[in-house]
């Protein structure tokens, strides 16, 4: 059995420790509202991060996992803003006092779904009650497609100057079945009007594993994206999570590359980055030197949350919108999914809370350690004996990695293998200490090939 096949296992992506699905339910509002007001109070010095749920679309994008809302209807943007800026309203009591903000993400759905003027009208009714930090990062999802020169206006004047574009891939046949559609000279035409305005860093998403994909359509299209010299592109793993998102069931298995050809996709995609000057920073990440993700990682402060990889360690993030995680380190907490009964609940002036999670002690230790792996490539466990208990609690798991070269284990020190990067959700898998007890929950996740 190959290596590929061995870990094609479900495993979560860890943005978080512990994983959604094994929350353990046990937050209330007051509770949640305690440690807001803890972890301003200790984190916002440094500043906080924001991250705004946009769900809407015009059209469904058929691979998709994410928690969107189809519809043309674009009177839907004012009282979804109205109750995203009631939401913050909350959280600005708790404060007590001016927020400094260090980190904005837009996300979504398609954040290009709104208007420029109804974007702009959103953060700065965000931003009139809180103060900007000297190095800010703000950041949004676009789709080539319907992202105009007021977009990147509106929202450059607005602070931000980094820009995600989803691409996926530019094979017809592809884009067919994903129903994802965007001409190469869309891309670049965006991109273009980007830079001349000003932003400093542009990220290109592509996916591998897609139906009908082949090894030479991949290398098209990633041959033609580095030529444009993205700052940064993220080379994502299809999900195949019909039982999650049925618009996944317009294409079958047999449609989808087998275990080792989809491994086979991304080593190529991975050639050709490192080949262009990109380094391979973290899980499906891949920068250029000078970006500050790549500079992020080699001074120890890239870190991952529920936005992805960014380039500083916040302990306070801030999710505004449906189905958004807000983490106060301590304390995670995630909003409802529907917009109607998001709407409903900020509007009556409470918390938007689906389900939540107060970390334990042990949590936080493990949590530190998956946090390692992903952004340093390393762990130590030698700090105290509860650490130590961790590590001999995954010791089976370990050999097991150690034999197949995943990683090397020097006293209470682990590393990742060159090899192993490529292994990093199932690395960190051994350290899961809830997934193993709870293994029921595992098809929660997608596969890791």
């Amino acid at each position: 059995m190959s290596l590929v096949s061995k870990y094609n296992i479900p495993a979560p992506r860890y943005t978080s420790y512990p994983t959604v699905p094994y929350w353990d339910s046990n937050l209330d509002e007051e509770n949640w509202k305690a440690n807001i007001r803890n972890a301003f109070r200790v984190n916002n010095k440094d500043g906080i991060s924001i991250y705004i749920h946009l769900p809407y679309c015009e059209s469904l994008c058929t691979y998709c996992a994410c928690n969107t809302r189809i519809t043309i209807n674009h009177k839907v943007e004012i009282p979804y803003i109205t109750a995203v800026l009631s939401e913050w309203k909350l959280y600005l009591k708790e404060f007590g006092k001016t927020p400094k903000i260090k980190e904005i993400h837009l996300g979504g759905g398609t954040p290009t779904f709104f208007s420029p003027e109804n974007l702009g009208f959103l953060i700065s009714s965000l931003l009139k009650d809180a103060e900007i930090s000297d190095h800010h990062d703000f950041s949004f999802e676009g789709h080539p497609a319907n992202t105009t020169e007021e977009h990147l206006k509106t929202l450059y004047e607005l602070g931000f100057r980094r820009v995600s574009f989803g691409v996926q891939d530019f094979d017809p046949v592809v884009q067919n079945a994903i129903n994802r559609f965007q001409s190469f000279e869309e891309v670049k035409g965006v991109m273009d009007v980007a830079r001349k305005i000003g932003y400093t860093s542009i990220n290109i998403d592509l996916v591998y594993g897609l139906p009908h994909q082949t090894k030479s359509s991949v290398q098209e299209t990633i041959e033609q994206i580095v030529k444009l010299k993205p700052e940064r592109i993220a080379f994502y793993s299809y999900a195949h999570v019909p039982w999650i998102k049925p618009g996944q069931r317009k294409y079958n298995e047999k449609d989808l590359p087998d275990d080792d050809y989809k491994r086979n996709l991304y080593e190529t995609g991975k050639s050709i980055f490192l080949h262009e000057g990109y380094r391979n920073i973290g899980m499906d990440h891949f920068a250029l030197k000078h970006d500050n993700l790549s500079l992020a990682f080699d001074n120890g402060t890239l870190h991952r949350n529920f936005m992805g990889y960014t380039d500083s360690i916040n302990k306070l993030l801030v999710g505004l919108g449906c189905s958004s995680i807000s983490d106060t380190w301590t304390a995670f907490s995630q909003n409802i999914k529907t917009v109607e009964e998001y709407v409903q609940a900020v509007n009556s002036g409470k918390f938007p809370i689906m389900k939540g999670h107060i970390l334990t002690v042990e949590d936080l230790m493990i949590r530190q350690h998956i946090l390692d792996l992903m952004c340093r490539h390393k762990t130590n466990f030698g700090s105290s004996p509860s650490d130590l208990d961790i590590l001999m609690q995954s010791e089976a798991r370990l050999s097991e990695l150690i034999q197949d070269k995943l990683i090397s284990l020097n006293e209470t020190e682990v590393n990742l293998t060159t090899l192993g990067i490529n292994y990093l959700r199932n690395i960190c898998l051994a350290f899961d200490k809830r997934y193993w007890n709870n293994l029921s929950r595992s098809n929660k996740f997608s596969k890791t090939a």
